[in-house]
């Protein structure tokens, strides 16, 4: 499991604009778009009685999203978590930071997030939002978010062409073909096919590289009640490692840091993530409107983890941060040839009862999945010299593998019920059960230190909701998650890459959603309650120190959101406040009632975008996203100052020739605010990450 570094802002943009659907849809808000991970076939957001986002395919191009972070941060309750631009996603959901290896989904089946996952094939994004018990037996609290691929068109008229050209963000530029129909008799078989290459060049200087992708979906009508589904991708991004600043000291260094890869030597080599995703389904339409569904997903992927890696000072004897003038210790970080498993059989049958005159749509589900992590017998973890915020250094290449790895395999067997009970024309009691029997063996790669845990675990989910006056729904949920947390896998932790012992969270929740005419909106008052593991010993030396649980982390918080629709406006904005603090902890009882680093008490994400009446098929838009202040240090000793941004965007349909064609043009972070995106502390050390400069992005789509 790789251990190393966060993210500086490949785009600023990410601050999101509405979708510029025809349809009602709303991102910032509730879209109406059937959510997958919800768990509950069929269902539309704006009847759920949880808090959720979808963001479409529209949407997503209008951004030139190339991750999910990209997309996310449409969200006012979703921030950065240690993202690095060179470096898988890493985001936090409500305050927490969501589990890579637990809190992902593709097609709803779960996958591992310890890779680059690319958006060129996606329709949309799905975040469900809290404690997630019900959709997943093992998972952070904070939330889920789920893959939607992109499907062959439903008729043979539908047909998709299209071919992008983009430039920016920095210099990247790139092309993607997008290409489905239909065939055979009665249009039978359909297919979709997606290609694409990018040449990397971001805004941070010496950070190239290069990524593509191929996907195919397809689906085979067998008969009017039968439908076989496939889908399978195959993806590769090859990009110098781009490393965090750090405090200099007492100081907090410029931001302009942020734009330059200050750790790259001239024997650097870049990280190589490779990654083949596929899954088949088979559904049946039973008699009387039940579903039944099979699906299995598999997942292949190989990292060759690497990294120039700027940590601590050891002139100083601080090892939190960098040095006074700006110098830090150099390691020559190298993970080769991880090998990531993940396979998954589900099995659901969905519909409708009527018991005693109360009608049930009711849900069974069952899936059995793995997930293995074979690594190499040693990785490379090396002093290697100094180097310099100024990108100076005396450094030589120490590649020699010479730490232990920590191999990992964990079996686990679900079955789930749900049910929503119409126990009044206007009201719905909705309940769920999951029972999860998981099976986790860790071992270090010399034999050492192997680990068995195996358990039975029970996760309840429970909601009211009501219809109300003015086209609003009204919703009180309980429900309750758990998490299987990992030792980070260094030297310096007796248990390192050990599965920690399973915990739960809970998490209580009021909301609101409602339409009426040309507005909408929503808002949830939710109060999570997790378990917090934390680190005892000194931790400066091998086997120094050991993680185990320490007390409970206590989020809560209020999410707003409205929205407007006509005929040439949209506007969207949403809210987050959330008030977090640390209790119970008895190995550093200091941090009780502290607030946790790198969580913002508040975050507004707002967006208008107008659709020019006298010049059809334009529209243009304004995006703007604030983060309040968060501590960068224990006890606020240090903090980030709040930060706000603003990205333009013009978008142009219109023919030439004969040829649809769209145009967009869009300038992120307008003003060229110069500012830290966020303060994560991982393995000891403290981060910073700069956002995005002013950057300017340009994609035009061929349709033919």
């Amino acid at each position: 499991m790789a251990h190393h570094l966060p993210k500086l802002t490949c785009h600023a943009l990410l601050l999101a604009s509405a979708c510029a659907m025809a349809q009602n849809n709303t991102v910032l808000i509730t879209s109406p778009a059937v959510q997958q991970v919800s768990g509950f076939e069929n269902l539309r957001l704006r009847e759920a009685p949880f808090s959720a986002t979808n963001i479409d395919n529209a949407t997503l191009r209008d951004l030139g999203a190339q991750r999910i972070s990209d997309a996310l941060r449409l969200d006012s309750s979703v921030t950065d978590s240690y993202n690095s631009p060179a470096y898988w996603d890493m985001l936090s959901v409500r305050g927490f930071m969501l589990d890579n290896r637990y809190n992902y989904r593709r097609e709803g089946l779960p996958i591992s997030a310890e890779t680059m996952i690319p958006m060129d094939n996606k329709e949309r994004i799905e975040l469900f939002k809290g404690t997630s018990g019900i959709q997943a037996g093992t998972s952070a609290p904070g939330g889920l978010a789920n893959y939607v691929v992109k499907r062959p068109p439903n008729s043979a008229e539908a047909s998709v062409r299209s071919l992008t050209l983009s430039y920016g963000n920095g210099n990247n530029s790139g092309f993607a073909l997008d290409v489905g129909g239909r065939y055979g008799e009665n249009n039978a078989v359909g297919y979709r096919v997606n290609a694409v290459y990018e040449d990397l060049n971001p805004y941070v200087k010496n950070a190239k590289g290069h990524r593509q992708l191929l996907a195919l979906a397809m689906d085979w009508r067998l008969n009017a009640n039968t439908r076989l589904e496939w889908e399978i991708e195959s993806s590769s991004r090859q990009q110098m490692g781009v490393n965090a600043a750090s405090i200099a000291g007492n100081t907090l260094p410029s931001p302009i840091y942020g734009q330059n890869n200050f750790s790259k030597q001239s024997w650097s080599v870049p990280g190589v993530f490779n990654g083949l995703t596929g899954t088949m389904r088979l559904k049946q339409k039973l008699e009387n409107g039940w579903l039944w569904t099979t699906q299995f997903g598999a997942q292949r992927l190989k990292t060759d983890d690497r990294l120039s890696y700027a940590y601590g000072c050891y002139a100083e004897g601080n090892y939190d941060r960098f040095c006074s003038d700006k110098t830090f210790d150099l390691y020559d970080y190298r993970s080769e040839n991880e090998r990531r498993t993940s396979d998954a059989l589900q099995t659901e049958l969905t519909g409708q009862v009527k018991l005693a005159g109360i009608q049930h749509d009711l849900s069974f589900s069952w899936i059995r999945q793995r997930q293995i992590d074979k690594l190499s017998p040693m990785q490379a973890f090396n002093w290697a010299g100094t180097g310099s915020l100024l990108g100076v250094g005396e450094s030589t290449a120490a590649p020699e593998p010479n730490d232990l790895n920590t191999n990992r395999q964990e079996y686990s067997t679900e079955i789930s019920i749900k049910d929503r009970i119409r126990v009044h024309q206007f009201a719905d009691l909705w309940l769920g059960w999951r029972t999860s029997q998981i099976q986790r063996d860790s071992q270090r790669t010399d034999g050492s230190r192997a680990t068995h845990d195996e358990r039975t675990i029970h996760t309840p989910w429970i909601a009211f909701s009501h219809k109300l006056p003015f086209n609003t729904t009204g919703y009180a949920s309980y429900g309750q998650g758990v998490e299987a947390q990992v030792t980070p896998n260094r030297s310096r932790y007796t248990n390192a890459g050990e599965a920690l012992p399973s915990a739960k969270s809970t998490q209580k929740e009021l909301g609101f959603k409602g339409a009426q005419g040309a507005w909408l909106w929503n808002a949830a008052l939710f109060d999570i309650t997790r378990p917090v593991w934390g680190d005892q010993g000194a931790c400066e030396e091998d086997n120094s120190c050991t993680r185990k649980l320490d007390g409970v982390a206590k989020h809560q918080g209020l999410e707003l959101g409205m929205g407007y629709r006509n005929k040439q406006w949209k506007l969207d904005t949403a809210a987050t406040w959330l008030n977090a603090e640390r209790s119970e902890a008895v190995t550093n009882a200091a941090q009780n009632g502290q607030r946790p680093l790198n969580v913002p008490s508040l975050v507004v994400r707002a967006a208008a975008e107008y659709r020019f009446t006298q010049v059809p098929g334009l529209r243009t838009t304004l995006r703007l996203s604030h983060e309040g202040q968060r501590d960068l240090m224990e006890g606020g000793s240090m903090t980030l100052p709040a930060w706000t941004t603003a990205d333009l965007a013009a978008h142009y349909s219109t023919k030439v020739s004969g040829q649809n064609i769209d145009w967009t043009l869009a300038l992120e972070n307008a003003t060229n605010r110069s500012y830290w995106r966020e303060s994560p502390k991982q393995y000891g050390h403290y981060y910073l990450y700069a956002g995005a400069p002013r950057n300017l992005r340009l994609a035009v789509r061929m349709l033919f």
